[in-house]
């Protein structure tokens, strides 16, 4: 069975946080990560080039495949913040209409920028979308 691409690494998280550009987007990454790390008492680790992730698990799919992945976090990119909720977002509807200004994919939340949403209310997604994966997979701190 293949690895999966994206894979937990040794880089300096705040060595990365601190090369984020523009401005703004560093500003944002910096306080995303703070957040992260009061929800989930994780520390961060880099999760490939430019996925910063708190906690993770070990899944074992009924195909057989099996692998380890970040449990929550984010990425600073370049058209938004990326943040990821894992297994998804498919019963958060009445958080994310109280978040404020986002977009969503499978598995992220797209903001513009942290000044768009509610960070009490991403608290509390963040909060619910561990507990939901706990009832999955186990997750363990990093």
């Amino acid at each position: 069975m293949p690895e999966n691409k994206t894979q937990a690494g040794d880089a300096d998280v705040g060595a990365f946080l601190d090369a984020v550009e523009p401005e703004r987007r560093r500003v944002d990454a910096q306080r995303l990560d703070q957040i992260f790390r009061d929800v989930t008492g994780f520390n961060p680790v880099m999760w490939g080039d430019s996925i910063i992730g708190y906690g993770q698990y070990h899944f074992v799919y009924k195909t057989g495949r099996e692998g380890d992945f970040l449990a929550t976090g984010f990425s600073p990119r370049k058209a938004s913040l990326s943040i990821y909720i894992m297994p998804g977002y498919g019963d958060l509807g009445a958080l994310l209409d109280r978040l404020g200004k986002h977009k969503t994919g499978r598995s992220c939340l797209y903001i513009n920028k942290l000044a768009d949403i509610d960070e009490d209310v991403l608290r509390e997604i963040i909060r619910t979308g561990l507990r939901d994966l706990a009832t999955r997979w186990p997750v363990t701190p990093t």
